[in-house]
């Protein structure tokens, strides 16, 4: 492939450097450093995918895509109208009916009691949903992994150590009566214990068997809400809006991201502002580059003189500078990107750093390498390093050939 003059002489002065030290360690300073920067934003970036990945997945092991509730609170009179209305969508895989209760749960055997959210499901369909078997960490002999069991209660298993039981224990449920009556209490065994890995879903959530819900609560044939699985969790958030237009008031659908916006508008916030406060490496290789470039500019005075009495333009002349910035910048992001995705996958697979889990809920770094991040970052070293080219070359410009040739 053919080169053009001003790029093959912006390579050539690039390979010169290697005759001086000091113009060669400016060269190698302004590399190096859009190289670390860009590295320090891929490793980065990485790590805080793999995070939010991470706490979305362990949501949706827990929580469905959709959950359709009444804007009142008030129960569904006739919920299985809903469900044919819910089943007309096409994004819809599954769905299950549900029943949610707060009371306070105490261990038969301990004094120890705590705040519980009852959440009164059909175990099969709710399992075909968020998957619970394979949050399962202990269970009862008695428990067939088909259905709850009658008088049995599935506890999450921070709640667990709360009141200090296990599966095959006994708990007492109270849920408040009438007003001025005495609260409402009901002994329930322990079927087995659940980890999610959300602190705030297994130190709160037990689960009971939703006919059982119906008779305790007195609401044969109604539910607190269903619970509703997509054909993509991505979209969630459309066939939600959808499923809205179809039930309609007074019903309500939100999607699971919605459920948890301030958690994730939280870590969507500070994935931006690490990226911006570690793209000030790069802004600072970006003025390594303007030295090394206005120092070049000083050091080949005279050949710049020489190559305006040949007939080059200014222009092409300030081009061969441009290019150089350009050349030294793509070497940067180049390598950066290349040791920042080494370092990411070496972190990924061979576990150097071990996390605390009882604060974390992982033992190790969750890497997830975005190929849209990785593009974020070279479109955005490269942009900089194009801007960081550009006064060089426009002071280059200025230089009058006959001053250039009798001084430089």
């Amino acid at each position: 492939m053919k080169l053009s003059p001003e790029i093959f002489i912006a390579i050539r002065y690039l390979k010169a450097r290697k005759k001086g030290f000091f113009s060669l360690l400016t060269t190698l300073i302004a590399v190096g450093g859009t190289t670390l920067g860009v590295a320090a934003l891929v490793i980065t970036l990485a790590v805080m995918s793999g995070f939010q990945n991470d706490i979305r997945d362990k949501i949706l092991g827990i929580q469905p895509h959709i959950v359709i509730t009444r804007i009142d609170g008030e129960a569904f009179k006739n919920y299985k109208a809903v469900e044919e209305k819910i089943k007309e969508n096409k994004s819809v895989v599954n769905f299950s009916p549900f029943i949610y209760k707060q009371g306070i749960i105490r261990g038969l055997a301990s004094s120890a009691s705590t705040g519980i959210i009852l959440k009164a499901i059909d175990y099969e369909s709710e399992n075909s949903i968020v998957n619970l078997s394979k949050q399962i960490t202990v269970s009862d002999t008695r428990f067939d992994g088909k259905t709850i069991g009658e008088k049995s209660i599935m506890l999450g298993s921070e709640i667990a150590k709360t009141i200090a039981v296990t599966a095959g224990d006994e708990v007492v449920l109270m849920f408040p009566g009438s007003f001025a009556s005495m609260p409402k209490m009901y002994k329930f065994t322990v079927s087995a214990l659940i980890h999610s890995g959300m602190y705030d879903f297994d130190s709160s959530l037990g689960f009971i068997d939703l006919s059982e819900a119906q008779k305790i609560f007195s609401m044969e044939g109604e539910v607190s809400g269903i619970s509703v699985h997509t054909d993509n969790f991505d979209k969630a958030v459309v066939t939600a809006a959808k499923l809205q237009n179809s039930i309609s008031f007074p019903y309500r659908a939100k999607a699971w991201i919605e459920l948890n916006k301030n958690l994730f508008s939280a870590l969507k916030l500070e994935k931006i502002m690490m990226f911006l406060i570690l793209g000030l490496i790069i802004l600072v290789a970006a003025f390594n580059i303007i030295s090394n470039l206005l120092l070049l500019s000083v050091q080949k005075s005279k050949e710049i003189g020489i190559m305006s009495a040949m007939g080059f333009s200014k222009f092409s002349i300030a081009k061969i500078f441009f290019y150089e910035g350009i050349v030294v910048g793509t070497i940067g992001t180049i390598l950066g990107i290349i040791i920042g995705a080494g370092i990411s996958l070496f972190l990924k697979y061979f576990e150097i750093f071990k996390l605390p889990q009882g604060v974390y809920y992982v033992d190790r770094l969750p890497i997830v390498i975005m190929p849209s991040d990785i593009l974020a970052v070279a479109i955005s070293a490269f942009a900089i390093t194009v801007l960081a080219g550009i006064y060089p070359a426009y002071q280059v410009s200025k230089l009058d050939p006959l001053e250039a040739i009798r001084y430089g």
